[in-house]
């Protein structure tokens, strides 16, 4: 274990509720209540334990059924991405939950305690109108989170595209974290890597620029995280010849995703795992050239990642899929429950059941011919999210 994941686990041994509290004071409770009223089964990987720091007892099991439910209730959570049309629908041609607050009142039907923004956009004629992005638009959603039960947990927002930071870019963040605290957020985020490179020199600039977004971000009494698909598990090139940009051809073997997490401050920068697009690289990035020209293999195992760096990653993305060998990924995208990856497994793996928050994610679940599909998806994913048993 190293002196980084010490750290970061003993930060948050004492639950994440208490550390944002220890950390924030009673300002940003004051400033909330003022703004509102109210592994794949191809591949076989070692189980490896949980990080004692984060580790929670079993509990009795709620409800019927055998076993501890893997996930709590108030940790079973849905991306409104997943139902974004349902948000998009004008709910004047529509007899179906459309816009934002209607899609609340499903989902809370549904059993679901959390949410995950994409956006803060929806269709005009919903209330509070199209763009519910800013201050005035970010009280009304709270009010009817609130309303339903619901907790925001996260958001797919703005991150400056400028480095070193332009004085509008960091104006711009700055009010997507006034937004966020509104919203009760302890986390915002973005759906892109930090980088799109495969070279060191490029995940070197982009750590330089999380950690500063992150002290920002920190300082407002937010976590800021990334969100990654499966090409952040490719192989980092940090060695062996040079092509003719003088740039490295080979790898050390070291997962960019991984060197990010090294080079990263963990009080700082945080992660959100997609679980179907990790095994999507697990997949496809199994063997790499060595910096001396031969190759190898490294089988890439989602769990031990997160095992590893477990109080890092607050948040998930559970999405599922089956098998496919034909269409360069491995898998395709069914409803969470319906496929393949073992997400029992995984869950049991990294513990700390009581600290992360699953989001039930399926990118395809919207259907041009059956209008009601993204939110029936939504109901299947909830109902075996909350099957999982230990």
């Amino acid at each position: 274990m190293t002196e980084l994941h010490r750290t970061t686990a003993a930060d948050a041994a004492a639950g994440p509720d208490e550390a944002l509290r220890s950390r924030l004071g009673i300002g940003r409770r004051r400033f909330l209540s003022t703004c509102t009223a109210v592994a794949g089964a191809a591949i076989a990987a070692p189980v490896f334990g949980a990080a004692p720091a984060l580790a929670q007892p079993a509990t009795a099991s709620a409800g019927g059924g055998l076993g501890t439910r893997l996930i709590p209730a108030d940790k079973r959570g849905i991306i409104l991405y997943t139902v974004r049309d349902a948000i998009g629908r004008d709910p004047l041609s529509s007899t179906l939950p459309s816009g934002f607050r209607e899609v609340f009142k499903e989902l809370a039907r549904y059993g679901y305690k959390q949410v995950e923004f994409a956006g803060y956009g929806q269709h005009a004629n919903a209330p509070g109108g199209a763009n519910l992005e800013s201050v005035a638009g970010a009280k009304l959603l709270r009010s009817w989170l609130d309303e339903y039960g619901l907790r925001a947990q996260g958001n797919h927002g703005f991150i400056p595209s400028s480095w070193p930071l332009t004085q509008a870019d960091t104006d711009q963040f700055k009010k997507h974290l006034e937004i966020a605290n509104i919203l009760g957020l302890d986390h915002m985020g973005t759906g892109g890597d930090p980088t799109g490179s495969s070279y060191k020199a490029d995940w070197d600039v982009a750590a330089d620029k999380w950690n500063a977004l992150g002290r920002i971000a920190d300082r407002a009494g937010l976590k800021l995280y990334t969100h990654n698909h499966d090409a952040a598990y490719g192989f980092l090139l940090d060695g062996g010849p040079l092509d003719d940009q003088g740039r490295p051809t080979r790898s050390s073997g070291i997962r960019k995703l991984e060197y990010f997490l090294r080079i990263t401050d963990p009080k700082s920068v945080w992660l959100e795992m997609d679980i179907f697009w990790a095994h999507v690289a697990q997949y496809k990035f199994h063997t790499y050239t060595a910096h001396d020209g031969s190759t190898r293999e490294k089988v890439f195992d989602p769990a031990a990642l997160v095992v590893a760096n477990n109080a890092r990653y607050p948040l998930f993305h559970a999405k599922d899929g089956t098998r496919n060998d034909t269409n360069g990924m491995g898998y395709d995208m069914v409803p969470f429950g319906e496929g393949v990856i073992d997400y029992r497994t995984f869950f049991k793996r990294v513990g700390a059941r009581n600290y992360h928050n699953p989001m039930v994610e399926q990118d395809n679940a919207p259907s041009a011919t059956v209008p009601g599909q993204s939110l029936t998806h939504a109901r299947i994913g909830y109902d075996n999210l909350a099957a999982l048993r230990k």
